[in-house]
């Protein structure tokens, strides 16, 4: 065969493959243009989290039976890294939440957020943190630096999100193990936010700290079950969200010492179609009414503010995602206060588990399936 005619049949031959899987950009209308969708990665087990790995090095991405990987921004999907704990991977339970240290680049270190089960067979959220290898291939050194005492849940309800603030406080934004009344008990660490130091110590100024059979650890407390959870980036505070029962979805704005209602202050009713036995009623006096709430559940999960010139008519929303309604919801804001909604990608019919604003200003978004993918969505300009 003639040099110019098998080196061009030889690079089809090669790229021929790498086309196949190369998922073709889809757009859908938006309120605000055309939004675009591809798909960065598939074959992900259950993604729950990602954080972005600074200097172009791609994302770190949980999966919830216990893989924590690295993607690259081309979309490869690499081996699960050594050093991650065991973890609890039944019902809801397994790998959760991912957050980088505030001083990464320094120091290197890794927070995850994961079920871990207890000796009676019930399992409830720890916290801890590793240094990822400089080959980051591995956590070295992981060490636990918070467990949610005592361990009650069955399967369900562990939240959780983790949060640094801009003093490098970290939240942990809990369920209540679906036990409704640990949630108002303040010697349990069942639905609450809690508020620690980087290495699990306790702040002296939380607002419990001192007080007599209550957890120094607790920042507020009455809620339910806590899958989303970001820092508004234009006031520093803390926002989160949570599953309500049958209906009642709601966002915080967790303050110290505050009790935000489950199960006595709630707009949902159980599964069953029954009142919640605990329920007095939507507003409670001396409960924090929610800052928003849906009547009809869309299950939302992962949440992120965009804050990114890439964009501007994403400019002030935050973004949600939606388990049992498959959309990703936007909402637009004036100040803190929630102005509009409106609910994309519903025709890809996926259950959206996470959403994080990329350094580059696309939203990167985590479908919960057990062929999982990594989106990559952006406005056509």
């Amino acid at each position: 065969m003639p040099v110019r005619t098998w080196i061009p049949t030889l690079l089809a031959a090669t790229l021929l493959p790498l086309l196949a899987h190369a998922a073709p950009e889809r757009s859908f209308k938006s309120e605000e243009g055309t939004v675009t969708v591809s798909t960065l990665a598939e074959g992900l087990r259950n993604p729950w989290a990602l954080a972005f790995l600074p200097d172009n090095k791609g994302m770190l991405v949980t999966e919830r039976m216990g893989n924590l990987r690295i993607v690259s921004v081309e979309g490869k999907v690499g081996a699960p890294l050594a050093g991650v704990p065991q973890v609890w991977a039944e019902g809801q339970g397994g790998l959760l939440d991912v957050v980088l240290s505030p001083t990464f680049k320094q120091d290197r270190m890794v927070y995850l957020s994961y079920a871990e089960g207890g000796e009676d067979g019930k399992a409830g959220t720890a916290v801890g943190r590793g240094r990822l290898s400089a080959d980051m291939a591995k956590l070295e050194d992981f060490n636990v630096i918070f467990r949610q005492l005592p361990k009650l849940s069955s399967g369900i309800h562990f939240g959780s999100r983790l949060v640094f603030d801009r003093d490098g406080y970290l939240f942990i934004a809990l369920g209540e193990n679906n036990q409704r009344p640990t949630a108002q008990d303040l010697d349990k660490l069942q639905g609450k936010v809690v508020r620690i130091l980087p290495d699990g110590t306790v702040p002296k100024d939380n607002p419990f700290v001192g007080r007599e059979n209550v957890r120094p650890q607790i920042w507020s407390f009455g809620h339910r079950n806590q899958q989303g959870a970001a820092l508004n980036p234009w006031t520093g505070e803390l926002w989160t969200n949570e599953h309500g029962p049958r209906g009642g979805d709601e966002i915080n704005l967790p303050k110290p010492g505050k009790n935000y209602g489950w199960p006595v202050a709630t707009h949902g009713i159980n599964y069953t179609l029954l009142p919640i036995p605990e329920a007095k009623g939507e507003h409670v006096d001396g409960m924090i009414d929610p800052h928003h709430v849906w009547e009809k559940s869309p299950a939302i999960s992962g949440m992120a503010f965009y804050d990114n010139p890439r964009f501007e008519a994403w400019d002030h929303n935050l973004f949600i995602g939606a388990l049992a309604s498959q959309a990703l919801i936007r909402l637009e804001l004036d100040g803190d206060k929630i102005v509009h909604e409106e609910r994309l990608l519903g025709e890809l019919e996926a259950r959206i588990r996470d959403v994080r604003v990329g350094p580059d200003g696309y939203l990167y978004v985590l479908t919960d399936d057990s062929d999982g993918a990594l989106l990559k969505v952006g406005l056509a300009i």
